[in-house]
């Protein structure tokens, strides 16, 4: 599974006022494995940043007056980011300023050229409900070294994402994590069947839910949910 983790810098908060963006970057995984490939660009937006703004990611106008405007790194751009998965934190702020920027170069809105699009702020909420869910606040709860991050970077907040994604989705698949590395050390194979793991099939409401949340997936991805393709398993118990 190919997944790009993707962040802006822009002018202001608010596209439609005209606002622009000033600095994006992508970091592409493959296999939960960073692959060292990323794009990164600033950009010229053709007018000034909000004092707020400004202080947030110190990009002058001055700094960005010779850099690309977007339109002259948007097909490079999509190429990147083609039919992966985006995982953004706040996605609707960003893909709002991209598809605004996408609009203005006479292009399609960003969903069209990726496979879906995850938003990790909507993530973290609903595994640490009441508690700041900022990337910040991220790092600091699974001990991520931010320390590097004094103003706001597309390019190094892409990366950071990157590793709170990772932790923050370990989960159950922690245990096939460390099984990889061991054997991969040892030159050992594992049979899991001798593991004696504890299977809990899913009732029938939890099948219901999981089949509603495909319909959203695959609406979302314009019918390229593969779950939606694989036979469903049968109920073989009930709760």
């Amino acid at each position: 599974m190919r997944q790009i983790f993707l962040d802006t810098e822009t002018t202001g908060l608010e596209p439609k006022l005209g606002h622009r963006i000033v600095e994006v970057a992508a970091v592409e995984l493959c296999n939960r494995r960073l692959t060292g490939c990323h794009l990164h660009h600033y950009v010229n937006p053709e007018r000034d940043s909000e004092a707020g703004a400004l202080q947030v990611h110190g990009l002058t106008t001055e700094f960005l007056q010779d850099k690309p405007k977007f339109h002259e790194i948007a097909n490079e751009f999509l190429e990147f980011i083609d039919d992966a998965e985006l995982i953004i934190h706040n996605a609707p702020f960003d893909m709002a300023f991209l598809d605004h920027e996408l609009g203005l170069a006479k292009l399609k809105p960003l969903k069209t050229y990726c496979s879906m699009v995850s938003d990790t702020l909507k993530m973290a909420k609903e595994h640490h409900p009441g508690k700041r869910n900022n990337l910040d606040a991220l790092c600091d709860r699974y001990q991520i070294d931010n320390s590097k991050r004094t103003l706001h970077g597309a390019l190094l907040d892409a990366e950071l994402l990157a590793e709170v994604y990772l932790a923050m989705t370990r989960g159950q698949e922690s245990l096939f994590i460390e099984l990889e590395a061991t054997t991969a050390e040892s030159g050992q194979t594992v049979n899991l069947d001798d593991l004696h793991l504890i299977v809990l099939p899913a009732s029938e409401e939890e099948f219901e839910l999981h089949s509603k949340r495909l319909e959203v997936i695959d609406n979302e991805s314009n019918g390229k949910c593969l779950w939606k393709q694989l036979e469903p398993l049968p109920v073989t118990n009930k709760r």
